[in-house]
């Protein structure tokens, strides 16, 4: 499992912590955190990415769009999330394989979390 092989949730929180590092430098994207809890809110991202990774299951498609719906998150800053998590699971050695498949199904979650998405 991907999720055991990359070393478990010790491995995905130093990936969460340096993809917010990288979310937090962007223009774009920081506002978005302005009145965020980040300790809370690593911990809730460790989680749901662990559970991408085969890990234990947090999150259901009604929490995360309870969680994203008071955001108006557009597909530009959605799209730019991904690109800094693709490039942060890259830079952590995570195989091409493995970055495809945990993008994949993040993206897959784009109507849940993107406010007045065309497709959802």
């Amino acid at each position: 499992m991907m999720f055991e092989r990359y070393g478990g949730l010790a491995f995905v929180s130093r990936v969460v912590l340096s993809f917010y590092d990288r979310v937090l430098e962007s223009g774009r994207l920081a506002p978005y955190f302005a009145d965020t809890d980040m300790q809370r809110l690593v911990e809730h991202q460790a989680k749901f990415i662990a559970s991408v990774m085969g890990g234990p299951e947090c999150h259901t498609g009604a929490m995360l769009r309870d969680a994203h719906a008071h955001l108006y998150i557009d597909d530009g800053a959605f799209d730019e999330m991904i690109g800094l998590l693709q490039r942060t699971l890259e830079d952590f050695q995570v195989t091409a394989a493995d970055v495809k498949a945990i993008v994949t199904d993040i993206s897959g979650r784009r109507p849940q979390i993107v406010r007045n998405h065309a497709g959802g």
